[in-house]
């Protein structure tokens, strides 16, 4: 990805420089033993797992309904998800700095733009880190007796909150080893899976090409709305730019080796327990991966192994989300956008920020316990399926202004046709993701959103009367 930049890169704005630990722009502090800077094994670590967290282990049976035709919507996901992939590369090139769709919209649009795009993705990480520890309790429960009682089970939720945050403390040195090893360790078993289906796979077991009365259009598109979601994580090495070595190089590709694999895994696992698992039990399995492990290696020990599979791959993304979760307010605090206590920086990671998530995720997952209603907590879940696109919309949107007003010297026409269409495709797969998250979610979304627009006309009127103070 040496000379894929449409539009020349361009120093940041004084008034958008950063300063920290981090070394971003700005004058930076001595770096921190605990602070290191992400390569690109590990930036592209950071990617896969943050997209795939434990939904990979429920796939094969929520779409198996629709049959093996939902391997073509994977497909048509998978391309649409490359093309947002690459015009995160594409903007990181541009401006490598910490906060990914944020630093975009708001450089394109100005500054609300760029504050809904940060209000927006903070909401889907604290929302869904909760929902991740909660859903992680039902795999710990095969391992150890923890679902007997509901206060065993918000203990555990939170202790697998609390982990993740205490190495994110600890500094970006260590998430970034947690996140190696939970990758690795994910992998292997999934691996195994896709590996070992392939000398078990039988073709009787995969069932009809099309097994609802859907017409093949509306086939593909019902199961892609199941599968839309399992992209979700595609931004993560753009939204931590400021902490990966040489981003104006590294981003795009750990953006792109890290959506290729995670689409790798998805496909071949999604097809080894198709075929591996006949498809009138695979419809009602409720761990089709552990069915599969069964079907291949014979004896009942599928379950444990999945149950670990699942709990390491969880735990591997809720420890990437929570960076990601303090790395947008982040960039928004060093412009005046978000409280300036989420602007400073400790071991490289902002303390401030991840404290915040961890209480609110925490005070979330307290609610879903005590209120012992499960629907209010996936009506929460769905909305961030909404929140998370609004700063894909914008980050695409602002990727077609800077191609549609770049100055003719600074543009390489063929690059700028190429640039156009992905940057075209990721908009309309962006849009597609809204359309699926549902007519609720987005009303309710939207509802958030608007709460943030108070949040920022407060922001916005003390970043004026500072200024000011200052010009008088």
């Amino acid at each position: 990805m040496h000379d894929t930049g449409t539009v020349a890169p361009s120093a940041p704005a004084p008034d958008q420089q950063e300063s920290g630990a981090s070394g971003e722009s700005g004058t930076s502090a001595p770096p921190s033993k605990h602070a290191r800077r992400f390569g690109l094994p590990i930036a592209t670590c950071l990617v896969m797992g943050n997209i795939i967290g434990g939904g990979i282990f429920l796939l094969p049976a929520s779409v198996a309904p629709f049959g093996t035709i939902s391997l073509v919507a994977f497909g048509v996901l998978t391309a649409g998800a490359i093309a947002l992939a690459l015009v995160f590369g594409r903007l990181a090139e541009r401006d490598p700095r910490t906060g990914g769709p944020y630093v975009y919209a708001r450089a394109a649009f100005g500054d609300f733009a760029g504050f809904l795009a940060a209000w927006s993705y903070w909401i889907t990480t604290w929302v869904s880190n909760a929902a991740l520890a909660v859903a992680a309790v039902g795999y710990l429960d095969v391992l150890l007796p923890v679902g007997d009682h509901k206060w065993t089970s918000c203990l555990a939720a939170l202790v697998l909150q609390l982990l993740p945050a205490l190495a994110n403390f600890a500094g970006t040195r260590y998430v970034g080893a947690v996140q190696l090893v939970a990758t690795v360790l994910k992998f292997l078993p999934l691996l195994l899976v896709a590996v070992g289906g392939l000398f078990s796979f039988d073709s009787a077991n995969l069932g009809p090409f099309q097994a609802s009365d859907d017409s093949p259009t509306g086939a593909v598109s019902a199961a892609a709305a199941i599968l839309l979601f399992s992209y979700l994580g595609v931004e993560s090495a753009a939204v931590s730019a400021g902490e990966v070595r040489d981003p104006r190089r590294n981003v795009g590709r750990a953006t792109i080796l890290g959506t290729l694999g995670a689409a790798l895994v998805y496909l071949l696992g999604t097809l080894a327990v198709f075929g591996t698992v006949a498809h009138d039990k695979l419809v009602g399995s409720t761990a089709p991966f552990s069915d599969a492990v069964d079907a291949m290696f014979g004896g009942s020990w599928g379950g444990t192994a999945v149950a670990v599979a699942a709990l390491v791959s969880m735990v591997g993304a809720l420890n990437g989300w929570t960076l990601l979760s303090a790395q947008t307010p982040y960039a928004a605090a060093q412009d005046g956008l978000f409280p300036s206590a989420f602007g400073k920086k400790k071991r490289g990671v902002p303390t401030v920020g991840v404290l915040v998530t961890v209480v609110l995720a925490s005070l979330l997952t307290v609610y879903n316990y005590t209120a012992g209603s499960g629907g209010v907590f996936e009506s929460l879940v769905l909305i961030t399926t909404f929140t998370a696109t609004v700063p894909y919309l914008l980050a695409t949107a602002a990727q077609i202004y800077f191609l549609v007003s770049g100055q003719r010297e600074r543009v390489v026409r063929g690059r700028l046709v190429r640039d156009g269409v992905l940057a075209g495709v990721a908009f309309a797969f962006s849009m597609w993701l809204v359309a699926g998250s549902g007519y609720a979610a987005v009303y309710q979304g939207v509802l958030f959103l608007f709460v943030g627009v108070l949040v920022y006309a407060w922001m916005a009127a003390r970043k004026q009367r500072a200024a000011t103070v200052l010009n008088d």
